[in-house]
């Protein structure tokens, strides 16, 4: 990084709402919310961020808000400013990145915003999601403002509840819609590739490496990048992800050269990472830095509201009406708990409408006739049947991939296929202390 003005971020029309906060020094906690205009940051008190640090100058740091994060610039300060242990004189930065002056570290992230500022959408819908329920609204109103900013983002959701539909409709809305689309799931990437296929390689870097091959941050500039399952990423790798959503820059296996990017960083868990931060399994600052960006997305359960129209819509998609599903189904659709989230109702509504009511019957089948408790049981007894068989055999009856692919804890699957006579390849068989 270069004393000379760099650009991270191309300013765009709708302006952030971020803020300065003080992450390690004498001050820590304090923070400086940066909407409009400029701002200064130093010892001295008449400061808009005054700092008990007596390693820092009197007006240490001007901040300057812009549209897409902030420029900041250092004011020809005694001992400097630095970004990622290199000193800079003036540079734009966006959510998520630190700046040391003194002993004080500063980390930029999104301020919460007033409520009318992020008001729900008046909009029902947001790229291909769906959803006219106030949680789902409340997304849009979050994934909108994000699309018109190039920042990274972090989305957070169970397994099905539509996080890469979000992703594809961010970059879709920004000012990279032209560029290119990529997507990259470490959950089936083995471990041994995996910092190959990410970074790329130079030829003869290892066995094998006939050629030189670009990784998806290579190939995805001037786009956006999704990293699908974030929180499987070695945390020897993690610490290579956090230099490139700092500083733009990645570098080959076999080479010593490091090559800038733009790009914008979409990256999705099931995963709670707080929770993997806790247990050691994620690092903290990395965490940090996508965290400043991130948007939950609610699992069906939450938005029951939302499940007619979402119906109505997979039937649609069949060239159907969802008129022709028997009302015993569309009861048992209201009441079940949806594990799978909407692609679960997606895959559901599809099986219904083409195979007949194998899973949810009709008023005129026997199930019909039963008790609405003893249907529903049957029902979703033969439904939970019939969706491990053909989970199984998609999976080569492998344990491991069908937990994965099916988003059900390892433990859980086997029982489940246990209490289906169900079973999975015998070298396969975990003990019960695993999963």
């Amino acid at each position: 990084m270069s004393e000379a003005t760099e650009r991270l971020t191309p300013e765009v029309a709708a302006p952030l709402r971020l803020k300065l906060r003080v992450v390690s020094g004498p001050d820590f906690g304090k923070e400086l919310v940066v909407e409009r205009g400029s701002y200064t940051i130093g010892r001295a008190p008449e400061c808009d961020l005054a700092l008990a640090d007596g390693s820092t100058s009197r007006t240490h740091l001007v901040v300057q808000a812009l549209a897409s994060g902030m420029l900041l610039t250092d004011n020809k300060s005694a001992n400097g400013t630095r970004i990622g242990g290199k000193k800079f004189t003036s540079i734009e930065v966006s959510a998520g990145a630190e700046v040391t002056l003194g002993k004080t570290t500063l980390r930029v992230e999104l301020a919460a915003a007033p409520r009318s500022a992020l008001a729900p959408s008046t909009e029902t819908r947001f790229g291909p999601l769906l959803g006219e329920s106030l949680r789902m609204r409340e997304v849009f109103a979050r994934l909108e403002r994000l699309s018109r900013a190039d920042v990274d983002v972090l989305l957070q959701g169970e397994t099905g509840t539509g996080k890469e539909l979000a992703a594809r409709a961010l970059h879709d809305h920004s000012s990279r819609a032209r560029g290119p689309w990529t997507v990259v799931d470490f959950a089936t990437v083995s471990r041994e590739l995996l910092e190959a296929e990410l970074f790329g390689f130079v030829k003869g870097a290892f066995t094998g490496a006939v050629a030189d091959r670009a990784g998806p941050f290579e190939l995805g500039r001037g786009g956006t990048v999704l990293l699908d399952e974030v929180s499987e990423l070695p945390l020897e790798l993690q610490s290579r992800l956090l230099r490139l959503l700092e500083r733009r820059e990645v570098r080959r296996i076999g080479t010593t050269d490091w090559l800038p990017v733009s790009l914008r960083i979409i990256v999705s868990t099931r995963k709670d990472l707080e929770a993997e931060v806790k247990a050691k399994r994620f690092r903290e600052d990395l965490f940090h830095r996508l965290a400043a960006t991130k948007v939950v997305m609610p699992p069906l359960r939450d938005r029951p509201e939302d499940l007619g129209g979402l119906v109505a819509h997979f039937a649609g998609q069949l060239g159907r009406e969802a008129s022709e599903l028997a009302p015993e189904t569309r009861a048992l659709m209201s009441s079940y708990g949806w594990p799978g989230n909407v692609r679960e109702l997606k895959n559901l509504v599809e099986r219904v409408l083409t195979l007949g009511d194998t899973v949810f019957p009709s008023a005129s089948s026997p199930a019909g006739e039963l008790p609405f408790k003893d249907a529903k049981e049957r029902l979703i007894d033969t439904w939970e049947r019939e969706y491990l068989q053909r989970l199984m055999e998609r999976c080569d009856d492998n344990l491991s991939r069908a937990a994965r692919e099916s988003g059900v804890g390892r433990l859980h699957l086997r029982r489940l296929l246990r209490r289906h006579n169900l079973r999975a390849a015998a070298g396969d068989n975990e003990t019960e202390t695993d999963a």
